[in-house]
């Protein structure tokens, strides 16, 4: 049995302040890259849109993933967007630190910790 293509699932629900959040749960890799991918450049389509991934059930991410996260933060400061990484368990903040993502942009402990980060910018 080959089961080389993971899920993730995306649910979408805006912060009090108004952000979309995208709660990603299950895995981030080549093979469901492209969904989020096309997802976060509908949602920066709308001038000023913030976006917050929280990547609090995220369970594994590749260097696909990393990309895409990074391209999304890329893109979303082109467009006069933010975009904010939050939630990552010990396993994933070890990864995207090792990948030196901390280095590019912050890494929020939590979903309101990144809100409170966007509002004061």
């Amino acid at each position: 049995m080959n089961d080389a293509e993971g899920t993730l699932a995306i649910r979408t629900h805006p912060s009090p302040a108004g952000h979309l959040v995208l709660h990603l749960a299950g895995e981030l890799d080549h093979y469901t890259g492209l969904g989020l991918r096309q997802m976060i450049e509908e949602v920066l389509r709308d001038p000023g849109a913030g976006i917050i991934a929280d990547l609090s059930d995220l369970h594994y991410c590749d260097s696909t993933g990393i990309t895409v996260i990074i391209t999304a933060y890329h893109r979303a400061q082109t467009v006069g967007s933010s975009f904010a990484v939050a939630g990552l368990s010990e396993a994933m903040n070890q990864l995207f630190r090792v990948a030196g993502i901390d280095q590019v942009f912050p890494l929020h402990s939590s979903v309101q910790a990144a809100v409170e980060a966007l509002n004061s910018n």
